[in-house]
């Protein structure tokens, strides 16, 4: 890409965007982020599929997970069983079902299932109450422990327990870490740029 110099977009230029366009430029500007599907089930056992990349590490010590939630302005589905059965999961995408994964972002009515519209497979495991997403090769068992209500723009930050991982004896390192490369997992930018990452280096822990 040739630099052709820095622009300076102010909050004024920004604010008169339309509204796609302001959207997919605050969604890209905080960079790569983890590329995972939700998998939920409702009180009357519907299963629900939803992307999201709004998820973070809290802490380790208990195992915490943070996940962004968009407002409820509109049905949310996914949020409503979380809400409502407590269990979910968190499913890595990579690079054989990203475009699957893209496709449960669709807005599907409440009866219609995003495994099937998707061709995604439910999967449960140790009889864990929510489904997984058979072909992610990294995932992850939650329970919600609180919900936080985010009064400046209306989403819902969801504080999660980890209860179970499941991930290829390939990506994990003796001392603990998960080569996610090694699992095929990808990142996304913005809202529908998705791209496959390449390790530089790891570093020691860092000591002053």
């Amino acid at each position: 890409m040739k630099d052709t110099g820095l622009i300076n977009i102010t909050e004024e230029d920004f604010i008169n965007y339309e509204e796609r366009k302001r959207a997919s430029l605050i969604n890209s500007l905080s960079g790569f982020k983890s590329a995972n599907l939700l998998g939920t089930i409702s009180s009357d056992k519907k299963t629900n599929l939803s992307i999201v990349s709004s998820t973070f590490h809290l802490g380790a010590s208990p195992a915490l997970m943070g996940i962004i939630i968009r407002p409820d302005i509109s049905p949310r589905h996914t949020l409503e069983n979380i809400r409502s059965e407590k269990f979910f999961t968190l499913n890595h995408v990579n690079e054989h079902i990203y475009k699957k994964a893209h496709q449960t972002s669709a807005r599907y009515p409440r009866e219609m299932s995003e495994f099937d519209s998707c061709n995604l497979t439910e999967e449960y495991l140790e009889e864990f109450h929510a489904p997984f997403v058979k072909e992610s090769n990294i995932k992850v068992a939650l329970k919600l422990i609180r919900e936080i209500k985010i009064e400046e723009n209306g989403t819902h930050f969801l504080i999660s327990s980890v209860k179970s991982i499941w991930a290829p004896e390939s990506a994990l390192s003796e001392d603990g870490h998960i080569n996610i490369e090694n699992a095929q997992s990808i990142c996304v930018s913005g809202l529908d740029s998705y791209h496959s990452t390449s390790i530089i280096e790891r570093l020691p822990y860092a000591k002053p």
